[in-house]
């Protein structure tokens, strides 16, 4: 089963996309494990993961979540305007490319 890692601040909105990524998910019939947690607790559950989406309000994170994975899995910043409009399926789609 594919895992998906949004990291974020505190994950209050973060959590809402997990909601409305994982909707998209069942909608396509996917089994996907998608969950978020904070930068700081990123580092515990990065070899277990296919990819790791911040989202935008910690992109100045991105070189310290790079030096976690150590180049095994894709990194990558949710883009602003999907994850402002809670666009769980255009987030999910874009998770999909960077794991295949």
């Amino acid at each position: 089963m594919k895992k998906i890692l949004l990291v974020c601040a505190a994950g209050m909105s973060t959590s809402l996309l997990v909601n409305k990524m994982k909707e998209a998910a069942a909608n396509k019939g996917e089994e996907i494990d998608i969950f978020a947690l904070p930068i700081s607790e990123a580092s515990s559950v990065v070899d277990e993961v296919d990819v790791v989406l911040l989202g935008p309000q910690v992109r100045y994170q991105k070189a310290q979540v790079d030096s976690l994975v150590k180049g095994r899995v894709p990194v990558e910043v949710i883009d602003m305007r999907a994850y402002g409009m809670m666009d769980g399926e255009k987030v999910l789609n874009r998770a999909f490319e960077l794991i295949s």
